[in-house]
Protein backbone atom coordinates (compact mmCIF):
# COMPACT_ATOMS: atom_id res chain seq x y z
CA UNK A 1 0.00 0.00 0.00
CA UNK A 2 1.39 3.65 -1.29
CA UNK A 3 2.07 6.05 1.65
CA UNK A 4 -0.28 9.15 1.59
CA UNK A 5 0.34 12.48 0.75
CA UNK A 6 -0.56 15.35 2.52
CA UNK A 7 -2.86 16.43 -0.90
CA UNK A 8 -4.56 13.23 -0.17
CA UNK A 9 -8.18 13.71 1.51
CA UNK A 10 -9.12 12.21 5.34
CA UNK A 11 -11.40 10.19 5.19
CA UNK A 12 -12.60 8.90 8.31
CA UNK A 13 -15.00 5.90 8.46
CA UNK A 14 -17.43 4.83 11.31
CA UNK A 15 -16.85 1.85 11.43
CA UNK A 16 -19.18 -1.51 11.60
CA UNK A 17 -18.32 -5.20 11.33
CA UNK A 18 -17.40 -6.21 8.45
CA UNK A 19 -15.77 -3.18 7.43
CA UNK A 20 -16.36 -1.07 3.74
CA UNK A 21 -14.07 -2.35 1.21
CA UNK A 22 -12.17 0.72 0.21
CA UNK A 23 -9.26 -0.61 -1.59
CA UNK A 24 -10.08 0.86 -5.00
CA UNK A 25 -9.03 4.19 -3.06
CA UNK A 26 -5.85 3.17 -2.12
CA UNK A 27 -3.23 6.01 -2.51
CA UNK A 28 -6.15 9.06 -3.30
CA UNK A 29 -7.25 9.17 0.40
CA UNK A 30 -5.57 8.97 4.22
CA UNK A 31 -8.41 6.42 6.04
CA UNK A 32 -8.66 6.36 9.20
CA UNK A 33 -11.07 4.67 10.93
CA UNK A 34 -13.36 5.04 14.29
CA UNK A 35 -16.03 3.99 16.53
CA UNK A 36 -18.52 5.33 18.94
CA UNK A 37 -15.80 6.13 21.57
CA UNK A 38 -13.25 7.92 19.77
CA UNK A 39 -15.34 9.39 16.77
CA UNK A 40 -15.65 13.21 18.42
CA UNK A 41 -11.55 12.86 19.14
CA UNK A 42 -11.06 12.49 15.33
CA UNK A 43 -13.57 14.26 13.83
CA UNK A 44 -11.77 17.22 13.16
CA UNK A 45 -9.29 15.87 11.31
CA UNK A 46 -11.52 14.27 8.49
CA UNK A 47 -12.79 16.04 5.26
CA UNK A 48 -15.05 12.87 4.66
CA UNK A 49 -16.66 11.37 7.03
CA UNK A 50 -18.21 7.34 6.12
CA UNK A 51 -21.02 6.65 8.37
CA UNK A 52 -20.58 2.64 7.96
CA UNK A 53 -22.35 1.56 10.98
CA UNK A 54 -25.65 3.12 10.26
CA UNK A 55 -27.37 2.22 13.40
CA UNK A 56 -25.19 4.19 15.30
CA UNK A 57 -26.62 7.66 16.95
CA UNK A 58 -22.60 8.60 17.55
CA UNK A 59 -22.25 11.53 14.50
CA UNK A 60 -25.43 13.31 16.88
CA UNK A 61 -23.51 13.33 19.67
CA UNK A 62 -19.94 14.31 18.07
CA UNK A 63 -20.76 16.33 15.64
CA UNK A 64 -21.11 19.45 18.26
CA UNK A 65 -18.41 19.45 19.43
CA UNK A 66 -15.06 22.09 18.97
CA UNK A 67 -13.10 22.11 15.88
CA UNK A 68 -13.20 21.69 11.68
CA UNK A 69 -15.93 19.18 10.70
CA UNK A 70 -16.23 17.13 6.97
CA UNK A 71 -17.19 19.13 4.13
CA UNK A 72 -19.18 15.36 3.27
CA UNK A 73 -20.95 12.96 5.26
CA UNK A 74 -22.20 9.66 3.48
CA UNK A 75 -24.27 7.46 5.33
CA UNK A 76 -24.68 3.85 4.14
CA UNK A 77 -28.60 3.60 4.46
CA UNK A 78 -31.88 5.10 3.37
CA UNK A 79 -32.70 6.88 6.22
CA UNK A 80 -30.29 10.13 8.06
CA UNK A 81 -32.32 10.57 10.82
CA UNK A 82 -29.25 8.49 12.88
CA UNK A 83 -26.98 11.38 12.26
CA UNK A 84 -29.01 14.74 11.50
CA UNK A 85 -28.72 16.84 14.71
CA UNK A 86 -29.48 20.87 14.47
CA UNK A 87 -25.49 21.83 14.16
CA UNK A 88 -25.12 19.34 10.81
CA UNK A 89 -28.07 20.28 9.68
CA UNK A 90 -27.24 24.37 10.07
CA UNK A 91 -23.76 23.60 8.49
CA UNK A 92 -22.19 24.01 4.91
CA UNK A 93 -21.33 20.20 4.98
CA UNK A 94 -22.87 18.04 2.57
CA UNK A 95 -24.87 15.01 3.45
CA UNK A 96 -25.53 11.67 1.45
CA UNK A 97 -27.21 8.47 1.48
CA UNK A 98 -27.71 5.01 0.11
CA UNK A 99 -30.84 6.11 -2.05
CA UNK A 100 -30.74 3.49 -5.08
CA UNK A 101 -29.17 0.00 -2.91
CA UNK A 102 -31.97 -0.89 -1.01
CA UNK A 103 -35.56 -0.29 -3.08
CA UNK A 104 -36.06 -3.37 -4.89
CA UNK A 105 -34.63 -5.76 -2.14
CA UNK A 106 -37.21 -4.03 0.01
CA UNK A 107 -40.02 -4.46 -2.53
CA UNK A 108 -39.51 -8.30 -2.60
CA UNK A 109 -39.26 -8.55 0.94
CA UNK A 110 -42.80 -6.51 1.01
CA UNK A 111 -44.55 -8.56 -1.86
CA UNK A 112 -43.06 -11.74 0.36
CA UNK A 113 -44.83 -10.55 3.39
CA UNK A 114 -48.42 -9.98 1.65
CA UNK A 115 -48.10 -12.97 -0.12
CA UNK A 116 -47.08 -15.05 3.24
CA UNK A 117 -50.36 -13.36 4.79
CA UNK A 118 -52.40 -13.74 1.95
CA UNK A 119 -51.47 -17.86 1.33
CA UNK A 120 -51.52 -18.47 5.19
CA UNK A 121 -47.59 -19.75 4.77
CA UNK A 122 -46.65 -19.49 8.67
CA UNK A 123 -49.80 -21.75 9.58
CA UNK A 124 -49.09 -24.37 6.91
CA UNK A 125 -45.45 -24.83 8.34
CA UNK A 126 -46.87 -24.88 11.73
CA UNK A 127 -49.42 -27.50 10.93
CA UNK A 128 -46.25 -29.25 8.87
CA UNK A 129 -44.63 -29.05 12.34
CA UNK A 130 -47.58 -31.05 13.77
CA UNK A 131 -47.90 -33.63 11.00
CA UNK A 132 -51.72 -32.10 10.97
CA UNK A 133 -53.50 -32.69 7.37
CA UNK A 134 -55.87 -29.59 7.27
CA UNK A 135 -57.13 -28.03 4.30
CA UNK A 136 -58.46 -24.35 4.29
CA UNK A 137 -58.87 -21.40 1.90
CA UNK A 138 -56.57 -18.29 1.27
CA UNK A 139 -56.91 -14.89 -0.04
CA UNK A 140 -57.11 -13.76 -3.23
CA UNK A 141 -54.35 -11.11 -3.62
CA UNK A 142 -55.47 -9.64 -7.19
CA UNK A 143 -57.67 -6.93 -6.69
CA UNK A 144 -57.10 -6.05 -3.22
CA UNK A 145 -55.67 -2.55 -1.87
CA UNK A 146 -52.85 -1.50 -0.52
CA UNK A 147 -51.95 2.12 0.63
CA UNK A 148 -47.94 2.68 0.52
CA UNK A 149 -47.00 5.38 2.52
CA UNK A 150 -43.69 7.14 1.51
CA UNK A 151 -42.98 7.97 -1.97
CA UNK A 152 -39.66 7.71 -2.50
CA UNK A 153 -37.68 5.01 -4.43
CA UNK A 154 -38.27 2.57 -2.00
CA UNK A 155 -41.80 3.42 -1.80
CA UNK A 156 -41.74 3.26 -5.59
CA UNK A 157 -40.40 0.21 -5.79
CA UNK A 158 -43.12 -1.18 -3.45
CA UNK A 159 -46.28 -0.34 -5.56
CA UNK A 160 -44.53 -1.24 -8.72
CA UNK A 161 -43.95 -4.95 -7.65
CA UNK A 162 -47.69 -4.62 -5.77
CA UNK A 163 -49.60 -3.74 -8.77
CA UNK A 164 -47.51 -6.94 -10.94
CA UNK A 165 -49.14 -9.16 -8.26
CA UNK A 166 -52.16 -7.78 -8.99
CA UNK A 167 -52.72 -5.22 -6.07
CA UNK A 168 -54.43 -2.06 -6.91
CA UNK A 169 -52.07 0.71 -4.68
CA UNK A 170 -52.14 4.12 -3.27
CA UNK A 171 -49.10 5.91 -2.62
CA UNK A 172 -48.72 8.03 0.04
CA UNK A 173 -46.57 11.46 -0.23
CA UNK A 174 -45.72 14.42 1.41
CA UNK A 175 -47.56 16.18 -1.18
CA UNK A 176 -49.81 15.36 -4.24
CA UNK A 177 -48.27 15.41 -7.42
CA UNK A 178 -49.29 12.70 -10.36
CA UNK A 179 -49.22 9.37 -9.54
CA UNK A 180 -49.39 10.20 -5.43
CA UNK A 181 -51.60 11.35 -3.00
CA UNK A 182 -51.41 13.93 -0.56
CA UNK A 183 -50.82 13.51 3.36
CA UNK A 184 -54.34 15.23 3.57
CA UNK A 185 -55.91 11.62 1.65
CA UNK A 186 -53.89 9.27 4.02
CA UNK A 187 -56.77 8.75 6.73
CA UNK A 188 -59.11 7.96 3.73
CA UNK A 189 -57.16 5.79 2.04
CA UNK A 190 -56.82 3.53 5.39
CA UNK A 191 -60.17 2.94 5.64
CA UNK A 192 -60.40 1.21 2.04
CA UNK A 193 -56.58 -0.60 2.39
CA UNK A 194 -56.39 -4.50 2.51
CA UNK A 195 -52.22 -3.70 3.25
CA UNK A 196 -50.64 -0.67 4.74
CA UNK A 197 -47.07 -0.50 4.24
CA UNK A 198 -44.75 2.52 5.80
CA UNK A 199 -41.59 3.24 3.91
CA UNK A 200 -41.62 6.85 4.91
CA UNK A 201 -38.71 8.52 6.18
CA UNK A 202 -38.45 9.68 9.94
CA UNK A 203 -39.25 13.33 10.03
CA UNK A 204 -40.87 15.22 12.92
CA UNK A 205 -43.97 14.93 10.71
CA UNK A 206 -44.21 11.41 10.52
CA UNK A 207 -43.00 10.38 13.75
CA UNK A 208 -45.57 8.23 15.69
CA UNK A 209 -47.96 8.90 12.56
CA UNK A 210 -49.62 5.51 13.32
CA UNK A 211 -51.17 5.64 16.42
CA UNK A 212 -54.23 4.28 17.56
CA UNK A 213 -56.58 6.91 15.78
CA UNK A 214 -55.11 5.72 12.65
CA UNK A 215 -54.97 1.92 13.13
CA UNK A 216 -58.26 2.46 14.42
CA UNK A 217 -59.76 4.06 10.64
CA UNK A 218 -58.07 0.85 9.31
CA UNK A 219 -60.42 -2.36 8.24
CA UNK A 220 -60.61 -5.63 10.70
CA UNK A 221 -59.04 -7.71 7.72
CA UNK A 222 -56.08 -4.86 7.30
CA UNK A 223 -52.61 -6.16 7.31
CA UNK A 224 -49.89 -3.54 8.39
CA UNK A 225 -46.11 -3.58 7.76
CA UNK A 226 -43.37 -1.26 8.34
CA UNK A 227 -40.21 -1.14 7.06
CA UNK A 228 -39.90 2.51 7.33
CA UNK A 229 -38.37 3.86 10.70
CA UNK A 230 -39.66 1.97 13.92
CA UNK A 231 -40.69 5.34 15.42
CA UNK A 232 -43.16 6.19 12.85
CA UNK A 233 -45.44 3.86 14.66
CA UNK A 234 -46.66 4.34 18.71
CA UNK A 235 -45.87 0.44 19.09
CA UNK A 236 -47.95 0.49 22.51
CA UNK A 237 -50.90 1.39 19.86
CA UNK A 238 -49.99 -1.13 17.71
CA UNK A 239 -49.92 -3.71 20.37
CA UNK A 240 -53.77 -2.32 20.93
CA UNK A 241 -54.76 -2.31 17.79
CA UNK A 242 -53.72 -6.09 16.76
CA UNK A 243 -54.50 -7.71 20.46
CA UNK A 244 -58.18 -5.93 19.93
CA UNK A 245 -58.38 -6.94 16.48
CA UNK A 246 -59.07 -3.96 15.23
CA UNK A 247 -56.71 -5.07 12.32
CA UNK A 248 -56.05 -8.35 11.14
CA UNK A 249 -51.80 -8.38 11.74
CA UNK A 250 -48.35 -6.90 11.29
CA UNK A 251 -45.17 -7.40 9.97
CA UNK A 252 -42.69 -5.02 11.45
CA UNK A 253 -38.76 -4.70 10.54
CA UNK A 254 -38.05 -1.84 12.06
CA UNK A 255 -38.47 -0.91 15.68
CA UNK A 256 -38.99 2.11 18.37
CA UNK A 257 -35.74 0.51 19.94
CA UNK A 258 -33.54 -2.38 18.61
CA UNK A 259 -32.96 -4.95 18.95
CA UNK A 260 -36.20 -5.37 20.19
CA UNK A 261 -36.18 -6.35 23.99
CA UNK A 262 -37.12 -9.80 24.86
CA UNK A 263 -39.96 -8.62 27.03
CA UNK A 264 -41.98 -7.14 24.13
CA UNK A 265 -45.17 -8.14 23.77
CA UNK A 266 -44.49 -7.73 20.31
CA UNK A 267 -42.81 -10.96 20.12
CA UNK A 268 -45.73 -13.23 21.27
CA UNK A 269 -48.61 -11.56 19.79
CA UNK A 270 -50.86 -13.86 16.83
CA UNK A 271 -50.32 -12.48 13.55
CA UNK A 272 -47.77 -10.18 14.02
CA UNK A 273 -44.13 -10.71 11.94
CA UNK A 274 -40.82 -9.88 13.96
CA UNK A 275 -38.11 -9.68 11.47
CA UNK A 276 -34.32 -8.05 12.93
CA UNK A 277 -34.13 -4.83 10.37
CA UNK A 278 -33.30 -7.21 7.45
CA UNK A 279 -35.82 -6.31 4.66
CA UNK A 280 -33.42 -4.81 2.36
CA UNK A 281 -30.22 -6.47 3.06
CA UNK A 282 -29.75 -9.24 0.74
CA UNK A 283 -26.50 -11.21 -1.25
CA UNK A 284 -23.57 -8.80 -1.46
CA UNK A 285 -25.58 -5.75 -0.03
CA UNK A 286 -22.32 -4.45 1.50
CA UNK A 287 -20.00 -4.90 -1.70
CA UNK A 288 -22.87 -2.91 -3.47
CA UNK A 289 -23.01 0.19 -0.47
CA UNK A 290 -19.18 0.35 -0.46
CA UNK A 291 -19.01 0.21 -4.36
CA UNK A 292 -21.64 2.97 -4.25
CA UNK A 293 -19.33 5.28 -2.16
CA UNK A 294 -16.22 4.88 -4.12
CA UNK A 295 -18.22 5.83 -7.16
CA UNK A 296 -19.74 9.20 -5.11
CA UNK A 297 -16.00 9.96 -3.42
CA UNK A 298 -14.57 10.09 -7.28
CA UNK A 299 -17.36 12.37 -7.65
CA UNK A 300 -16.44 14.14 -5.08
CA UNK A 301 -12.77 13.98 -5.75
CA UNK A 302 -13.15 15.50 -9.40
CA UNK A 303 -15.63 18.44 -8.09
CA UNK A 304 -18.61 17.35 -9.93
CA UNK A 305 -22.15 17.49 -7.97
CA UNK A 306 -22.47 14.68 -6.04
CA UNK A 307 -25.87 12.46 -6.22
CA UNK A 308 -27.81 11.01 -3.65
CA UNK A 309 -27.65 14.62 -1.70
CA UNK A 310 -30.15 14.87 1.44
CA UNK A 311 -32.48 18.14 2.30
CA UNK A 312 -31.36 18.68 6.21
CA UNK A 313 -34.11 20.40 6.84
CA UNK A 314 -36.14 17.70 5.65
CA UNK A 315 -34.21 14.79 6.49
CA UNK A 316 -34.63 13.00 2.78
CA UNK A 317 -33.52 13.57 -0.99
CA UNK A 318 -35.64 15.80 -2.24
CA UNK A 319 -37.94 15.08 -5.74
CA UNK A 320 -39.80 12.25 -4.65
Amino acid sequence: MSEPTDSEPTLLVLDADPPPRLGALTGRARILHADESTLAEQLPRADVLLVWDFTSHAVRRAWPGDGPRPRWVHTASAGADHLLCPELVESDTVVTNARGVFDQPIAEYVAGLVLSFAKQLPRTWELQRERVWRHRETQRVGGTRACVVGSGPIGRAVAKTLRALGVRVALVGRTARDGVHGIDELDRLLTRADWVVAVAPLTDETRGMFDARRFGLMQPSARFVNVGRGELVVEADLVDAVGKRWIAGAALDVFEEEPLPADSPLWDLPEVVVSPHMSGDVVGWRDELGAQFVELYERWAAGEPLTNVIDKKRGYVPGH
